[in-house]
């Protein structure tokens, strides 16, 4: 389990936490992958947010995580074309101890924006957008992965 201060942040597959050790289980998540125009900035960005650190940056590829032995990172790699319409596939954050309001409040510090994807406004979630557009959303408290 990876856990960052200010959000957590989750990667388990079943009931078993104990990485490579599953069973059956011949593949895992490795890397969550972002096309960036500015890769190293969208890496600060992130690893920010996450509490995490630039593990590696080339020209090409900068890779952010807890460290270099952590199960999952997200890798920014290079984009040649502009982002268009909603993601279709977007990072949920569960917020820390200090709730969903402080954690929006300091991720739009750190160069976030709120987004308007066609929320109701009783969401329990807060969609935002990275400084190059691409939303995620800030949930309330969670205790496990399914409430």
């Amino acid at each position: 389990m990876l856990r960052s201060p200010a959000i957590s942040v989750y990667c388990a597959v079943g009931d078993d936490v104990a990485f490579g050790t599953l069973t059956g289980v011949t593949v895992s998540l490795h890397h969550i992958v972002i096309d960036a125009h500015d890769l190293a900035a969208q890496a600060r960005f992130w690893a920010q947010v996450l509490n995490w650190k630039v593990l590696s940056e080339r020209e090409r590829e900068v890779v952010i995580g807890v460290d270099e032995t952590a199960p999952v990172g997200i890798c920014f790699m290079p984009a040649t074309d502009s982002k268009r319409g909603k993601n279709r596939l977007h990072l949920d954050l569960a917020p820390g101890p200090d709730g969903r309001d402080a954690e929006v409040d300091r991720i739009l510090a750190l160069g976030a924006r709120r987004v308007d994807i066609g929320q109701s406004g009783t969401e329990s979630w807060t969609v935002l957008a990275d400084p190059e557009g691409n939303e995620f959303c800030v949930l309330r408290p969670k205790k496990t992965l399914i409430a």
